[in-house]
């Protein structure tokens, strides 16, 4: 949602996925994709620099609930371990290693 005034002051919050376009005819002009126009005070670039300031909001905050970057970190940083010196898994069925592993 983005924050835009009309053309007669009046302050609205706005979902930016339903723009379709935007024009400059001077004033700003934004046809919805249910085909609505609305007249803002805002540029074009304005609204623009608007609408991708919040969809980097969102994608941070779903970035964010994904892994913790300590976590990336922590498993790029293992990934670079030399397992060949560790015990293989246990076969299927096994649930414990035998006496010569333990």
């Amino acid at each position: 949602m983005i924050e835009l005034t009309r053309l007669n002051g009046i302050q609205m919050v706005l979902n930016s996925d339903l723009i379709k376009t935007a024009e400059a005819s001077p004033d700003t002009m934004l046809t919805l994709i249910h085909g609505e126009k609305l007249i803002v005070r805002e540029s074009i670039d304005e609204v623009l620099k608007r609408v991708l300031a919040y969809r980097a909001l969102l994608l941070t905050n779903v970035a964010l609930r994904l892994h913790p970057f300590t976590e990336v970190q922590r498993v790029v940083s293992l990934a670079g371990i030399d397992l060949s010196e560790q015990p293989s898994p246990a076969a299927p069925g096994r649930t414990s290693a035998p006496e010569a592993d333990r």
